[in-house]
């Protein structure tokens, strides 16, 4: 599982699978949400605009990330 620091309250899903280089850009995000590929803690998410908090674990393609607000 990584951990990945965001300095703002919320991290949008489509936004994080780009910053963690997941996906090569925001169509692709778009459409890897929208088949279901993505989990947001366990649940299948269909919103790529899906707001994202400290604590939230996004499983996408084998890997995890869980999102910070702070460094560790």
């Amino acid at each position: 599982m990584e951990n990945i620091y965001i300095s703002t309250e919320y991290i949008k899903l489509d936004q994080l699978l780009k910053f963690v280089n997941a996906v090569e850009g925001g169509g692709m995000a778009k459409n890897v949400i929208l088949d279901g590929l993505v989990k947001v803690n366990g649940e299948v998410e269909l919103q790529r605009g899906k707001k994202l908090r400290e604590g939230d674990i996004v499983e996408f393609n084998g890997e995890e990330y869980i999102i910070s607000t702070e460094e560790k």
